[in-house]
């Protein structure tokens, strides 16, 4: 596995932690509005000495480390790679976009994730236009049912793209959840490090706070993020 970047300290990316995010390269998705493109292909690779001797000496400031890509999932050693953090006394979060599903309920049940946030794409007829590529759905629902059913720390979320999402989708994403568990719709925002951003447009925040109104329905703990 290549760790591609490393954020040394976020208040936010791991609710109620102070964490450090470590960034795996590659993904088996090419989301259009990706912005993290810089992690698909050819990404630096930051030393894993580097990183755990980061982590070692701040054992006593940082709560957690997030791990995000790219999909840390599609990654073999992302198993080792949890061992060590954990070994150091870390809580770990998981970012995932739920294609491997084995993966995910192995991370869990061996206890090496205790938060775990899946995007969830757009609805599974319209999964590829959101991911880029052909997508195994059957696998994003075994996923999206994984999280249902464990007891620890989890969310859904969709980044909600203007030119990839109609409102109504979301509200038909929400619907597909039927679920207690937090759903946070994400608003899309242009960046030098968008995949492939022409036609892409973001959602003002009123339509997002409407469509999390009418999504409250199914979910009943939607909410906006990052508005």
């Amino acid at each position: 596995m290549i760790i591609g970047g490393m954020q040394k300290l976020t208040l936010l990316d791991y609710p109620g932690e102070m964490a450090c995010i470590l960034f795996t390269a590659g993904c088996d998705f090419r989301c259009p509005y990706c912005h993290n493109s810089g992690l698909l292909i050819n990404a630096d690779a930051v030393p894993e000495d580097e990183v755990f001797s980061y982590l070692e000496k701040r054992r006593e400031l940082l709560d957690g480390v997030v791990i995000t890509g790219g999909e840390p999932l599609m990654h073999e050693d992302i198993f080792d790679l949890a061992e060590k953090i954990r070994a150091l006394g870390y809580k770990i979060k998981l970012d995932t976009n739920g294609s491997y599903p084995g993966r995910l309920l192995e991370m869990i049940e061996s206890g090496l994730a205790d938060y775990v946030a899946m995007d969830v794409k757009h609805l599974p007829e319209k999964y590829e236009r959101a991911a880029g590529v052909k997508v195994d759905t059957d696998a994003i629902k075994k996923s999206i049912e994984i999280l249902k059913d464990v007891d620890i720390k989890r969310e859904f979320r969709t980044t909600v793209v203007k030119g990839i999402h109609e409102l109504d989708d979301i509200v038909g994403i929400a619907k597909m959840l039927s679920t207690d568990v937090p759903y946070y719709l994400q608003s899309y925002r242009k960046s030098e490090g968008v995949l492939s951003p022409e036609g892409l447009e973001a959602y003002s925040e009123a339509e997002l706070r409407g469509t999390a109104d009418a999504s409250r329905v199914y979910c009943s703990n939607t909410s906006v993020r990052g508005v």
